[in-house]
């Protein structure tokens, strides 16, 4: 039978965490150094140095096979819809642009059409920085001009669910060009 236990040794200005484990009447320690020691390391580096290593570490974590599709420049926002979408918590929407370009939308479940709307912009905006081109979109002009529709119908109502419109994980929705009234 193993034992376990955690003492903390403090004294001038540090703390030191002891693990103490009891395995067939042998006690070995292993001393773990506390947040003081961690913080002194932290200084110690310069922040170039620490971006460089946070940067090796995402590329690490992003070859992980539940992560990826994403992009090398992630962001947390698209690391917890990834995990969400895995969790069953989220579900990804097809949106189908003019000139055939098909963006993978993540929105919770119980999204409304505001939400959709709102990770439409914020997909934009995050391809466009990593791609360059259009500084800025006017989304207003956008929402006046365009539409969107789902199985030939439009979501008009920002309030309304998407699951209340049939919306499923995987449905396509389609940029439609609104009809000018006269």
């Amino acid at each position: 039978m193993e034992e376990k236990n955690l003492d903390r040794i403090e004294g001038e200005g540090q703390s030191v965490k002891v693990e103490v484990v009891e395995s067939n009447n042998e006690t070995d320690k292993t001393e773990v150094p506390g947040p003081d020691a961690e913080e002194e390391d932290d200084e110690a580096l310069p922040h170039s140095e620490i971006l460089d290593i946070f940067e090796e570490g995402l590329a690490r974590l992003v070859q992980d096979p539940l992560l990826c599709d994403l992009p090398i420049q992630v962001t947390l926002e698209e690391v917890n819809s990834q995990i969400a979408l895995e969790y069953g918590q989220a579900m990804t929407v097809r949106v189908l642009k003019a000139d055939g370009e098909v963006m993978p939308i993540v929105v919770v479940q119980n999204a409304t059409v505001l939400d959709l709307k709102k990770a439409i912009c914020r997909f934009m905006e995050l391809k466009q920085q990593r791609e360059g081109g259009v500084k800025h979109v006017s989304w207003k002009y956008v929402w006046r001009t365009y539409h969107l529709v789902f199985q030939g119908e439009r979501l008009e109502d920002d309030k309304m669910r998407l699951k209340d419109y049939g919306i499923r994980n995987r449905d396509e929705v389609t940029f439609m060009k609104r009809l000018r009234k006269k």
